[in-house]
Parts: C-alpha cells; structure tokens; sequence
C-alpha cells in the first residue's frame, strides 16, 4: 500500500521551491469547498479545487475555482478526443499519482509530474485556499505561484468548446 503524503511533506516542498505561502491546520475538517469556504472565511469561489483526470495514456491535473464543474469537453478538445474518453481518476489512481487523497489534493508536490491545466477564473484572485494534504489543512497561497511551480496551462475549463 501506498503510504500518503502530508502537509509536511507538502511543508518541505514549498520550501524547497521557495513557493511563498503558508499552510493551515484547521481545527475541523473541509471535506467539501463550502466547509473550507466557511473554515476560512471566503467565498467558495476562492477555495481552488485539484482535480485528476485520466485520458487514455496519461493523466492530467485540472485547477479551478471550487463553486465551478470542470467541463470535461474542454479537455477533451485539448487532447481531440471524445469527452466520454476523459474519466475521473479513481480515488486510488489519485493517491498512486500524486500521493494525497481525494479532498486533499494540493496544486504541486505531487509523486508524479503531472500536465496541469489552471482555469483563467483561479487567477482573478491575489489570494487563494488549495488542498493543503490532510483534511484539516488548507494551503493560503497566491495562485500565480502555481503557474509557476507547476508551468500550469491557461485554459477554460468551464465553459464547453465549439
């Protein structure tokens, strides 16, 4: 069995990387974006969600604001396939590719490179809440960082292509 991640581990890889931001360790757990909304007082808009999807061969990483639906024809048309050909990565592919749970996932440290894909509405904020490895734990950060860290694609991930 794969031994998860943490926000330690999260902890040391922003501090490797220099990625100005800090970690929150809540006193209740955020296991839905209105829970972390409220633990943290902003709006769900501001609480990002990390979201692996699998294509066939390849697994991509989709940020977004946490009140939206990632659209899956947006990654579909990315990759030119059909968007019944994109699959939500099960909890247990979660885990094996990025080494946190489902709920906890954070924007970067992940075990595996992975391809992100960050929607343009995530950016419009000075200051975000991401998956901060556990289910008591938020990391506050700007989410420029994440383009950085992550060479993060802008692409709309909300609205379904033509």
């Amino acid at each position: 069995m794969i031994d998860p991640l943490n926000d330690k581990d999260l902890q040391a890889f922003m501090e490797l990387h220099r990625i100005p931001g800090q970690i929150l360790i809540l006193d209740m757990p955020t296991p839905t974006v209105e829970a972390a909304a409220q633990a943290v007082g902003v709006s769900s808009r501001q609480i990002v969600k990390s979201v692996l999807f699998t294509v066939p061969a390849a697994a991509v990483l989709t940020i977004s604001c946490g009140d939206q639906l990632v659209e899956r024809r947006a990654i579909a048309s990315l990759y030119q396939i059909s968007r019944k050909r994109v699959k939500l990565a099960s909890p247990e592919v979660v885990l094996e590719l990025t080494g946190f749970a489902v709920g906890t996932v954070p924007p970067f440290g992940h075990r595996t490179s992975l391809r992100t894909l960050l929607d343009p509405r995530v950016l419009t904020f000075d200051e975000i809440y991401a998956g901060g490895g556990t289910h008591h734990a938020l990391v506050r950060l700007n989410p420029q960082d994440i383009v950085n860290i992550t060479q993060a694609e802008i692409i709309d991930l909300h609205t379904r292509p033509i």
